[in-house]
């Protein structure tokens, strides 16, 4: 069943708590380093001025776990926005209590109000009843704009909407219309994309994904479980020994369903992952025992690249090799070049690396969707139920 979008939610006049996630990398000197997750919910907060409604945040940043660290405050994240938004954001200096009430209540259409990072609350995490009736009992209406976190229990999220009427924000509605398109009507062929370091955190999306692909092409880290799993010496390169027997039923179940899983055929060796460290490309038949394959290589490039080509439907999530280190990098950077270059297709991306590399390469524009969400992204396309959507009421 749909969920309710804000254009079908009475804004106008009302008080609106709006759930997003800036949780937004900061550096060590206290800047923001990257204001993407800002930008994608200034159209929701816009409408939602146009509409002469009063905008209450609610955002975490970090993991404070609780208490408050004076690091982890939103006074730069609220200033940031009001630089975007260009008009003023008031932040607040706690979550809920007197002054919270007394702020909101003097609050006139228009105006956007910033609580405090909300994970400074301890119940934030428990899916305290008592905390989300404090933060409903501020508002008339609930909607969620945090796609990011909408694979959380969290009570700001899945817990508020039970007290309030609600809709999904436009980057939330997008975020799901697009991965329900991916899931259910995606246009043939399709291929997937996955790398990264770990099999383990990618099985149950693997899995869901073998029935709905023509091809699951795999590298990083997470390719070495599968090569060795295939009788390959592979050196020292990353292998979750109690994953093998998965990756080989993996790889039957592909076989028996018809679906191709496309490993790399040379990749890039070292003996020690550090930049300027002496590296070579080698066939996988050819791993040498004291080496590490830290990226893939020139034949594996071009094995993808054509894959991507020829595809209508197009998902990535996780780097092809090391990528903080330069030298590592070029495998990424080749396949993000080359999904950006086909433009026919539905090309969509997800994960916090992922979506870096796009972003350094100037892509951003040439992909249909870059996901803000990383477990979020996974678990949607693994096919499971997210709280915080879950949890927005819908609509017949």
């Amino acid at each position: 069943m749909a969920k309710r979008s804000i254009k079908e939610l009475d804004v106008r006049n009302k008080k609106v708590l709006l759930r997003v996630d800036y949780n937004v990398p900061i550096s060590k000197e206290g800047a923001i380093t990257d204001d993407k997750r800002i930008i994608e919910t200034l159209p929701t907060i816009r409408y939602l001025l146009e509409n002469d409604a009063v905008v209450i945040l609610v955002t975490h940043l970090g993991r404070p776990d609780g208490k408050v660290v004076e690091s982890l405050r939103l006074d730069k994240v609220a200033q940031r926005l009001s630089t975007l938004l260009g008009e003023p954001v008031k932040k607040l200096d706690s979550v809920i209590g007197p002054d919270v009430t007394e702020a909101v209540a003097s609050a006139r259409p228009g105006d956007v109000l910033m609580l405090e990072n909300v994970r400074f609350m301890k119940e934030e995490k428990t899916g305290s009843e008592e905390l989300a009736k404090s933060l409903a009992s501020l508002a008339d209406v609930y909607v969620d704009d945090a796609f990011a976190t909408a694979h959380r229990p969290d009570t700001s999220v899945a817990g508020v909407p039970q007290f309030l009427p609600s809709a999904a924000g436009f980057l939330l509605e997008k975020e799901i219309q697009v991965l329900e398109t991916v899931t259910t009507s995606a246009k043939r062929p399709f291929v997937a994309i996955l790398g990264g370091a770990k099999v383990s955190d990618k099985i149950g999306l693997i899995k869901n994904l073998l029935t709905k692909t023509d091809a699951i092409l795999i590298g990083g880290g997470m390719a070495f479980t599968f090569l060795k799993a295939m009788g390959y010496g592979v050196g020292f390169s990353l292998v979750e020994e109690d994953y093998l027997k998965v990756a080989d039923e993996i790889l039957e179940s592909a076989k028996a369903q018809g679906t191709r899983i496309v490993l790399p055929v040379d990749v890039v060796v070292t003996n020690e992952i550090k930049a300027g460290n002496p590296h070579r490309t080698v066939d996988i038949e050819e791993i040498p025992a004291d080496q590490i394959g830290v990226d893939i290589g020139p034949r594996t490039i071009k094995a993808f690249t054509d894959e991507t080509s020829a595809a209508s439907t197009i998902i990535w999530n996780g780097p092809m090799g090391v990528i903080e280190i330069p030298e590592f990098a070029e495998g990424t950077k080749a396949l993000a070049r080359a999904i950006a270059a086909n433009k026919e297709a539905l090309t969509v991306a997800g994960g916090g690396e992922t979506a870096s590399v796009i972003d350094a390469l100037g892509l951003q524009n040439d992909f249909k969707h870059v996901s803000t969400g990383g477990g979020a992204f996974l678990e949607y396309l693994e096919g499971k139920q997210l709280p915080g959507i879950e949890a927005i009421d819908s609509v017949d």
